[in-house]
């Protein structure tokens, strides 16, 4: 999709999940065709004329300006991952840098495998924005041991493992939830990075061979990944719910290093405690994919 297909169906997502109830306004007329606010409506929101506000939903939103986008993010009642993204569409359509200019290229520094290696009680991985993991330290290998088998191809991609593989939907148990996550993050990686041939042809494969990618990706949504919970299906310790943090690596732009963890006395600590048994064997050092 060009960058005005991504604005409009961007908008036009996000003005159909508020109603007028939620904006503050009366709901006129029992009888809407739409699922949320009308084009005026917004307009009136976020103080522009509708003929403005309908050229910025048909992707004409290269120049306008910063208070512009803020009107209208504050109208969709965006979150800081939607409103981030509308600034990055906009810096597409105005073929403007993005916000992250430069990425991370080639092995990554030794110092940061030494830092992965020292976190021998978590699993922990680095991947960049396309979801490629580029080093991992040994417990993390082994809760992932799934996509590091001999017929997964290099790099390992948690999107193309999750939706292409056939072991995906067992090792990711709460599926929808993950495939939300999955593809939000590459479709706001998308946004920050448009130039990214790479990440063009991962989604068109993506698109191409998984209806449920296809379905998941045309929703628009966006987020950004810090902390929360997930929760995996392991042929060695059965299912195990998991806190994860999420640090980007300030020296790597767009790199970013996940870490694992479980409260302790809790059924999933004694699991990891298992899957550090079951991976000791293998004694394995982080290494770049």
């Amino acid at each position: 999709m060009s960058t005005e297909s991504d604005i409009r169906a961007f908008l036009a997502s996000r003005r159909a999940k508020i109603t007028p109830r939620q904006a503050g306004l009366p709901a006129y007329g029992g009888n809407r065709r739409v699922p949320g606010l009308r084009r005026e409506e917004v307009a009136l929101l976020a103080g522009v004329s509708i003929d403005y506000y309908v050229r910025l939903e048909r992707g004409h939103i290269a120049g306008a300006s910063e208070e512009v986008l803020d009107s209208v993010a504050n109208a969709l009642q965006l979150d800081d991952a939607e409103r981030a993204h509308l600034y990055d569409l906009a810096r597409a359509a105005a073929k403007r840098p993005a916000r992250r200019t430069k990425r991370a290229r080639g092995p990554l520094p030794d110092s940061v495998l030494r830092i992965l290696d020292s976190m021998t009680d978590v699993p922990a991985f680095i991947r960049n924005g396309r979801l490629d993991i580029l080093a991992v330290n040994r417990l993390g290998r082994a809760l992932y041991s799934p996509l590091f088998t001999d017929d997964v191809p290099r790099p390992v991609n948690i999107a193309r493992f999750q939706f292409l593989s056939p072991d995906g939907p067992d090792f990711f148990p709460d599926w929808d939830q993950s495939v939300n996550t999955t593809v939000s993050l590459l479709r706001t990686e998308a946004g920050r990075a448009p130039g990214d041939s790479e990440l063009t042809g991962l989604i068109g494969e993506l698109v191409t061979r998984s209806e449920e990618f296809r379905t998941a990706w045309a929703k628009h949504n966006v987020r950004l990944h810090h902390t929360g919970r997930k929760s995996f299906r392991h042929p060695a310790v059965g299912e195990i719910t998991l806190d994860f943090d999420a640090l980007e690596l300030p020296a790597q732009p767009g790199v970013t290093l996940t870490a694992y963890s479980a409260p302790p006395h809790t059924p999933d600590h004694d699991a990891l405690r298992i899957l550090a048994s079951w991976a000791a064997p293998e004694n394995t050092p982080s290494t770049s994919q």
